[in-house]
């Protein structure tokens, strides 16, 4: 029988998210790097694809922990976010985004941003629910 550290072990290696991106003109601000909003929305998605796939429940957004903003991406970089669940709770996920900058002409690359997002599962009643059905705290 699997326990429950061992479960949480194995989704969270199964659920860590890769979504590489362009900095194109569209995402950009009037200082001609990525805008703050479109990097928090691109973060957004891909910690609630990572919490999903964690635990293929329906999942909304509770809160934003922190967001540091390292450094300003230029347009026509490459960015990668990577989110990972950071915690597991009853009802609840953490997962951590960060998002990495590099250049497309030099190789190399650098943390920009991380943040971490809190998710709750819930059920059709929009009530939570546990995020490992069958395993308890």
């Amino acid at each position: 029988m699997t326990t429950r550290l061992e479960e949480i072990q194995r989704r969270t290696d199964l659920s860590v998210t890769h979504v590489t991106k362009a900095v194109f003109p569209p995402t950009t601000n009037h200082h001609n790097t990525l805008f703050g909003g479109t990097a928090l929305a691109w973060m957004d998605e891909v910690s609630f694809i990572t919490a999903t796939r964690f635990c293929r429940l329906p999942l909304v957004t509770v809160s934003t922990d922190r967001i540091d903003f390292n450094h300003a991406i230029p347009a026509g970089s490459i960015v990668e976010l990577i989110g990972r669940v950071i915690k597991v709770g009853n009802t609840s996920l953490k997962v951590e985004v960060e998002v990495f900058v590099e250049s497309m002409s030099a190789d190399g690359r650098e943390k920009a941003i991380q943040g971490v997002f809190s998710f709750v599962a819930i059920d059709a009643d929009k009530r939570p629910v546990p995020v490992l059905p069958g395993f308890v705290d």
